[in-house]
């Protein structure tokens, strides 16, 4: 069984995949943090890169994106609010696997307009509750995405992104372990 103080594979998924999308200046934003987060190993899911048939079919990348879903102990997807709502993308991405979500955590860095992306997250909280994901109350919002981050990719007003980021840290490696420990333990019935 893993130990407590073992690393955990932490996929991190970029869930736009517009040309002129802004999602990648979030995830090296996140992923420079993730650098100084110790426990993690960070395999980074960009949708933009990937090949997922939109009719399930298989094909494609779909295979290698759901062994790396299986492989994942947590999940942290960065998400835009597109009218009011997730990237379709993300939804064909989710549904690609099934099984290989069940029994993880997942938390949410999302973006947008004045929301931050909140209502993609409510409706992602449902989606993911379905393939039995436990998804962490604590997220990182980021509003007004295009006037929030300077020309080196820096947010101007970094406190409450990092401060809900390392909060929702705690409570993603708190879960990781605990379900990691209990999958070995025992298989999810779900």
């Amino acid at each position: 069984m893993p130990d407590r103080t073992d690393p955990y594979l932490l996929a991190v998924i970029t869930a736009s995949v517009r040309p002129d999308r802004i999602g990648p200046t979030v995830t090296r934003w996140l992923l420079r943090h993730l650098d100084r987060h110790p426990g993690t190993v960070v395999d980074h899911l960009d949708l933009a890169d990937l090949d997922l048939p939109g009719d399930l079919s298989g094909g494609g990348d779909a295979e290698q994106f759901t062994k790396r879903i299986d492989r994942a102990d947590a999940f942290l997807v960065v998400t835009p609010e597109y009218n009011h709502g997730y990237p379709g993308p993300l939804k064909t991405a989710i549904d690609t696997a099934y099984a290989e979500w069940r029994a993880k955590p997942l938390g949410f860095v999302s973006y947008g307009g004045a929301s931050g992306g909140l209502r993609a997250v409510e409706q992602l909280r449902g989606v993911l509750a379905e393939l039995h994901v436990a998804t962490m109350r604590t997220g990182v919002m980021i509003p007004d995405v295009h006037a929030a981050f300077d020309e080196h990719g820096e947010l101007r007003r970094p406190d409450r992104p990092a401060a809900g980021l390392a909060e929702m840290l705690r409570q993603l490696d708190w879960w990781a372990g605990t379900l990691r420990r209990g999958r070995a333990a025992h298989p999810y019935p779900g």
